[in-house]
């Protein structure tokens, strides 16, 4: 018996709006938010600069750079820094204050 594929795409939902976009797993989460129409706030786009950082409350996201600016406590509170994260699952995504 084999494994169901997994789906070739998920959902990532934007709060405050509530508007949700396609997320897939081989572009970043911010690429995928702005491809959905969703104006996400982004400078750098390598991890480092902060802006577009959000609270993820609920999903699970990897990134491929071994250590994206966010400290352990972020990470663990939920931070997650869009360009440079890739989804993994459904996800919900409140902006930043």
């Amino acid at each position: 018996m084999s494994l169901p594929a997994p789906p070739p795409f998920f959902t990532a939902t934007a709060l405050p709006e509530g508007q949700p976009c396609d997320a897939w797993p081989e572009q970043t989460l911010l690429t995928s938010l702005e491809l959905g129409g969703i104006d996400w706030p982004s400078s750098c786009r390598n991890g480092t600069c902060r802006t577009c950082l959000g609270l993820m409350l609920n999903g699970t996201v990897r990134y491929d750079i071994e250590w994206p600016g966010l400290s352990a406590e972020e990470k663990a509170e939920g931070c997650v820094l869009p360009c440079v994260a890739y989804p993994c699952s459904d996800l919900t995504l409140q902006r930043g204050s």
